[in-house]
């Protein structure tokens, strides 16, 4: 499934968008397999390319073997560039880790 993704691993760097709330709240669609979102369904943002993704997707994306090393460089990137903790609800960090609902 991953071999097929329009994302390039290294953009963790990409710029983080400063609309990112509007962007999960108002996604239409996983952007990874294209499943259309409810207003009831969690959605939350990749660590590799900041877009939102479904939950089965997260879980795919997980189980990549440079998963934790993506999510350490999204994190101290992340926090750099908000200067929020990770934990902060209103962080762009919190909502690659913790499900967002409309």
């Amino acid at each position: 499934m991953f071999g097929m993704l329009p994302y390039n691993q290294n953009r963790v760097g990409y710029k983080m968008k400063d609309n990112w709330e509007k962007q999960l709240a108002c996604a239409e669609s996983c952007r990874r397999c294209g499943n259309t979102f409810q207003n009831k369904d969690r959605r939350l943002l990749s660590v590799y390319d900041h877009e939102p993704i479904c939950m089965e997707c997260k879980n795919e994306e997980e189980k990549r073997p440079d998963y934790e090393d993506m999510s350490r460089q999204m994190i101290a990137t992340c926090m750099e560039t908000t200067n929020k903790p990770y934990g902060d609800p209103a962080s762009y960090c919190f909502h690659h880790f913790c499900p967002f609902k409309c």
